[in-house]
């Protein structure tokens, strides 16, 4: 199951909840009553240094073991 994670918009928490995606989104946070809203992120997962891509060029001491 996912791990969301909200943000208390009354006092500012921040916490984790894990969740089935058939589950409804928090509304209200338990410590304080406040209103509470998903915090997303621009990507899950982030991928660097070289090789992860089709595009990356291979070294040359490879290449001079294809040939």
């Amino acid at each position: 199951m996912p791990t969301y994670e909200y943000a208390c918009k009354k006092c500012g928490e921040r916490f984790d909840v894990v969740q089935s995606f058939s589950d409804k989104p928090l509304r209200k946070h338990q410590a304080c009553g406040g209103e509470v809203q998903k915090v997303f992120h621009p990507a899950g997962i982030i991928f660097k240094g070289s090789g992860f891509y089709a595009t990356d060029s291979k070294s040359s001491s490879s290449k001079d073991k294809d040939s």
